[in-house]
């Protein structure tokens, strides 16, 4: 009996234009989640979890925080993954005070930070993407 061992070297990707209401994060989530089931092997378990929370935190704070149109791109590779969340404000926020124990927010990027994801803000045409990537 032998095995064949497929080696992936094109990246998966899915982009994703999102809605300017609560529910933007959850589609996220679910886009995100329905990649990596499709794309199964790619990362291991925990990294397919930590990218679903990346997700959500980015779309999260883009609907808070920017301006619309709002899109998603999340792109994998074998060890790599870049997630992108375009908003339509050109306006980057600066960084915000320390936050108490009991506040409910102001720990997005501080939560994407300590995945271990490198964070990038980039200009485009209609505003600016807000890019992690996780590699592993």
């Amino acid at each position: 009996m032998s095995t064949t061992t497929t080696t992936r070297t094109a990246p998966a990707t899915v982009h994703l234009p999102l809605p300017s209401a609560a529910r933007a994060a959850g589609l996220a989530r679910q886009a995100a989640a329905l990649l990596l089931a499709r794309e199964e092997g790619w990362c291991p378990p925990r990294v397919a979890e930590d990218l679903v929370l990346i997700v959500s935190e980015l779309v999260t704070n883009a609907v808070l925080h920017a301006d619309g149109p709002y899109a998603l791109t999340l792109g994998l590779e074998p060890g790599r993954a870049g997630v992108a969340v375009s908003d339509g404000s050109a306006v980057r926020a600066g960084p915000r005070g320390a936050c108490g124990r009991v506040e409910p927010g102001g720990r997005g990027l501080r939560i994407v930070r300590a995945l271990g994801a490198d964070l990038f803000v980039s200009p485009s045409r209609r505003g600016k993407q807000v890019i992690a990537v996780l590699t592993w």
